[in-house]
């Protein structure tokens, strides 16, 4: 039985299905969801021009909060349609590398397990799994469902 999944997005179609894995998951075994938007400095971090970079990372937190109240906006659509009963749910947005702060926000909040989609919107679709999500399965402690 699981207490606490993680749920990264990025506003994507994979993530919107991994979501409503989700809540699936969490409405039979009366889990929290903890929905966790990661800005990549990643990829700021390389731009040369500072006030690139600044413009940037204003435009991605704003897609992260779009992302993150989506989901929100989703569940409170369901519960008023009585499919969903008690679901807790968390929102959290970070920045760093996106496989490490997945990693470390289910390894900080205890996190029982991590569902996520196939591949985000950053990434071509394709067969194959998308890198952060590769990386993700390859070095989680704990199960990892990869919705596609």
């Amino acid at each position: 039985m699981f207490k606490k999944i993680l749920l990264p997005t990025d506003g994507s179609e994979a993530s919107e299905r991994a979501g409503e894995y989700a809540i699936s998951a969490a409405n039979l075994s009366g889990a929290d969801i903890i929905v966790l938007n990661v800005i990549d400095t990643d990829y700021l971090n390389a731009l040369p021009q500072q006030d690139l970079r600044e413009k940037l990372d204003e435009e991605l937190r704003e897609e992260g909060k779009e992302a993150v109240e989506k989901f929100k906006n989703k569940i409170e659509a369901e519960k008023c349609e009585g499919n969903c009963r008690n679901i807790n749910l968390i929102t959290l947005i970070k920045q760093g590398k996106p496989e490490d702060v997945i990693l470390e926000t289910a390894d900080q909040e205890g996190v029982d397990q991590i569902i996520m989609g196939k591949s985000g919107k950053h990434s071509f679709e394709r067969f194959l799994m998308g890198s952060t999500t590769e990386r993700v399965v390859r070095r989680a402690k704990i199960p990892v469902n990869i919705i596609s």
